[in-house]
């Protein structure tokens, strides 16, 4: 599990959302960006999350909400 105090400060590096615990993933609450645990350490790199459903590339996500992702 996660400390309660990490999982207070870390954010989705692309869209700077606050995470959330999802079983085995932090979920950006902006977009829906899945970023796995493994062994107890989160994956925080972009190329490593999984796209939230009916999103098909990075580049997709990143056209669909560009609104949402800090320049």
């Amino acid at each position: 599990m996660l400390d309660p105090e990490l999982l207070e400060i870390l954010v989705c590096p692309l869209t700077r959302s606050h995470l959330h615990l999802d079983g085995d993933f932090l979920v950006a609450e902006a977009g829906g960006l899945r970023y796995p645990i493994r062994d107890g350490i989160p994956v925080l790199l972009i190329d490593q999350a999984e796209l939230p459903a009916g999103i098909t590339s990075l580049d997709e996500f990143r056209r669909k909400y560009a609104d949402r992702i800090p320049s």
